[in-house]
């Protein structure tokens, strides 16, 4: 009988979203720790929203189904928006 040992998973780095200014136009990659995902009761309500590195303005982008399943994978802490 032979055993075999499966090398070990290789050591991967922190999950990096791609991500655009629609202020300065700029092209730039995000950490999940830069990112903000707010999960309201629609479409319209669940947004992220980060900092741009290069000019520093605040972005708020609409987050569909897919995109808030990427960026949750992905690490992002989600907040749940609640009606007052």
């Amino acid at each position: 009988m032979t055993t075999t040992t499966r090398p070990p998973f290789p050591e991967t780095g922190p999950v990096l979203f791609r991500a655009g200014c629609p202020h300065c136009r700029e092209s730039f990659e995000l950490a999940a720790g830069a990112l903000r995902l707010a999960i309201g009761g629609s479409a319209r309500t669940t947004y992220y929203s980060f900092t741009c590195p290069a000019c520093d303005e605040a972005v708020r982008k609409p987050a569909g189904e897919r995109i808030v399943e990427l960026l949750t994978t992905g690490g992002v802490r989600a907040v749940r928006l609640r009606a007052l």
